[in-house]
């Protein structure tokens, strides 16, 4: 199989699984035992959570470990904004219209509680213009929720440069405006430091980089106003209740010290190989556009839209040639739904529907990119000629 759907999740590297076996065997205790099994499964879940802090820039203290990428985005949001809220510091809350649906889905349940939201919307680029972030801005705003990466496109947003613009909202008005980041396409590709980035929760998702499903991390800077989702027990600094997956916490520790090695060769040589699947599909198949910058951007991601058909069709056929890549658009109760980030790019519905995202990782070699150039051209020629719908 060729495997070019590393957005969606990675395989965990050899490392990882050596690292996680023995917390699903001999060493399989509770941490919260008072008891030496116990003990060593805590010191353990120490070391990741010292390892993961290194790697962010954060202290151990700030380190939460979730079940994944939408726990952690969820408890961001929500936790953040309903503190805030009942500290009587506003309800107003900040988020882009091209989140992943974690994010946007958990922001209009704050709708469905009373909060206000505000969705900023894009660029043709896919990035999110810090003018209207500044214009939204207002008294009772406690919350802006802005990815680092976007999934389906790649873009980075400029994180950096919209935390500052809520500081110095909030040093003018002297009111307290906090910053969350979705960070979970960047580990691999982006330096994560939570002091350069100025924010105050960082959600990441182990299986991203080469870790274990089910296990994800949240970034909590200290002192930020918090409401657990999780009531229970008191694992987690009080933070998240539920006893630790320690073999995925184990797995998520080696993962992060690993995305950071190796990064700028590891950047240079997937661009290249990305690039040049571009070029030969641009070349070769007659009105291909790429959607999204190849700029501000990931350099693994290519969202690339085959005027004509329908990006599910291509998926399946892909898949019949051993190649995996992923559909730009969704299918639901057999209607289609165009790509919410697309189309608040401004890409036409016949465009979206018929948009194919090939993400590459770091084992993606050159012959599996020739390789899908060769078989990509014929297959879109066979479903244009298929298609009854006009183009």
């Amino acid at each position: 199989m060729i495997y070019l759907d590393h957005a969606a999740t990675t395989p965990v590297a050899s490392k990882v699984r050596e690292a996680m076996l023995p917390y699903l065997g001999a060493a399989y205790g509770n941490p919260s035992g008072l008891y030496a099994l116990g003990a060593s499964a805590q010191a353990s879940v120490d070391v990741a959570r010292k390892a993961t802090a290194g790697a962010l820039g954060a202290r151990p203290s700030e380190i939460l470990f979730t079940s994944g990428g939408t726990e952690s985005i969820n408890s961001a949001i929500l936790g953040i904004a309903y503190a805030m809220r009942r500290a009587g510091a506003g309800d107003h809350v900040i988020t882009t219209a091209i989140e992943h649906h974690a994010g946007l889905h958990a922001a209009q349940f704050l709708e469905e509680l009373g909060f206000d939201v505000t969705y900023l919307g894009c660029d043709a680029q896919g990035r999110v213009s810090l003018a209207e972030l500044a214009a939204s801005l207002r008294p009772e705003t406690v919350l802006v929720s802005m990815m680092l990466v976007n999934n389906e496109v790649g873009t980075v947003q400029p994180v950096a440069e919209a935390t500052r613009i809520a500081r110095d909202f909030r040093a003018s008005r002297g009111h307290r405006v906090l910053f969350h980041t979705d960070a979970v396409q960047a580990p691999g590709w982006l330096p994560i430091d939570v002091e350069e980035l100025g924010v105050d929760a960082v959600s990441l998702s182990s299986h991203k980089f080469g870790g274990p499903k089910g296990s994800g991390i949240l970034y909590l800077r200290r002192a930020t106003p918090f409401r657990a989702l999780l009531h229970g027990g008191g694992q987690e600094l009080q933070k998240r209740a539920g006893t630790e997956n320690v073999a995925g916490i184990v797995g998520t520790g080696v993962a992060i010290e690993m995305a950071q090695v190796g990064r700028m060769e590891r950047l240079r040589r997937v661009r290249a190989l990305r690039d040049h699947l571009r070029d030969e599909l641009l070349a070769t198949v007659p009105d291909a556009i790429v959607n999204g910058c190849q700029e501000h951007c990931t350099p693994n991601n290519l969202n690339v839209a085959f005027r004509g058909i329908e990006s599910e069709q291509l998926v399946a056929a892909l898949d019949r040639h051993g190649i995996a890549a992923s559909s730009g658009s969704a299918c639901s109760n057999s209607l289609w739904e165009p790509s919410h980030v697309l189309m608040a790019m401004g890409v036409p519905i016949r465009t979206a529907v018929g948009s194919v995202r090939f993400s590459l990782g770091e084992g993606t070699t050159a012959a599996e990119i020739a390789a899908v150039a060769s078989v990509v051209p014929g297959e879109v020629a066979r479903l244009r000629s298929e298609a009854t719908t006009p183009r």
